[in-house]
């Protein structure tokens, strides 16, 4: 029986796969992408898109990692998370950290050779914010942690900016401010749902430390400010009009789920807006970049 017990705790590739949160790169790498192909008018050289990608996923897997090793205590209180590859003991700390610093060494490498210091070090800047600023201290020191620490998050699409032109443009900036604006009533909505875990946790997420109307008030705010912000890019000649008519659409969308979630008839009104608010971004940055091919660059040709 103990024999059984202890085949069933030994870590799979699975395990390690899990780590990296493969969901959260997949969409930080979808905007990449995407800042990537907004820099130039025609196609992103093919090198710069497939080895930027890979180090920058290497390195962001790296950060995961750390937030899981960071977060091991926590990850046992609550229920979407006590299952995880670490707070079950099926990965050690020790072998994870080794695990997260070959990845991350990887990425640097990768990105230091074959694409430019620039993205690198920017890349590094943002692995260091998520992993050590925002998981180790602002999670754990402040409600406002999800406002200031998503700054760390925002950044992808100048990642792929940079490693396509080696330089810092405002229209990339522009995007980074997209997504921290809506890094807040993303979040928050998650964390409205899960408000008793985190309690449970100790973690001073909004809803726990001033209540959900407080939280479902700010998250309306913010998604009206969110809303301005992701106009800006038609404001400055950045975008089109079928980016500006994607962007208030999906807007509209955003602002309904904030809207349910204040009147609070709605149960799942909280994971149903934290959906949402996946789908928009996806939908967001593609409207994008299909508004950048089709609309803005043949407009200047």
């Amino acid at each position: 029986m103990k024999e059984a017990e202890f085949e069933m705790e030994k870590a799979s590739w699975r395990d390690y796969l899990e780590l990296t949160k493969p969901n959260v790169v997949a969409l930080m790498i979808l905007t990449t992408v995407i800042g990537m192909f907004l820099a130039v008018p025609g196609m992103v050289p093919l090198d710069v898109l497939i080895l930027g990608n890979l180090g920058i996923a290497f390195c962001a897997g790296a950060a995961a990692v750390v937030n899981h090793v960071v977060d091991r205590q926590i990850d046992t209180k609550m229920a979407r998370t006590f299952n995880r590859p670490i707070a079950k003991g099926r990965v050690q700390p020790t072998q994870a950290m080794l695990f997260a610093a070959v990845l991350g060494v990887l990425g640097m490498a990768i990105l230091l050779v074959y694409i430019n210091a620039l993205t690198a070090w920017l890349t590094l800047a943002s692995l260091v914010g998520y992993a050590v600023v925002y998981t180790l201290y602002l999670k754990r020191a402040t409600p406002q942690n999800i406002v200031i620490g998503g700054l760390a998050g925002a950044v992808p699409p100048l990642l792929g900016w940079t490693a396509v032109t080696g330089e810092v443009h405002g229209h990339a900036l522009l995007l980074v401010l997209i997504i921290f604006a809506w890094t807040p009533p993303h979040f928050w909505a998650l964390a409205v749902h899960r408000k008793a875990e985190y309690a449970k946790a100790d973690i001073p997420m909004l809803p726990v430390t001033h209540g959900e109307k407080y939280t479902k008030l700010h998250i309306l705010l913010y998604t009206l400010i969110m809303i301005i912000i992701s106009v800006l890019p038609f404001i400055v000649g950045m975008s089109g009009w079928l980016y500006l008519l994607g962007a208030l659409v999906l807007g509209a969308g955003f602002l309904y789920w904030a809207i349910v979630m204040m009147i609070g008839k709605k149960p799942n009104a909280g994971m149903d807006t934290f959906k949402y608010s996946i789908i928009y971004l996806m939908a967001l940055f593609v409207i994008m970049l299909l508004d950048h091919y089709l609309i803005t660059v043949p407009s200047f040709i």
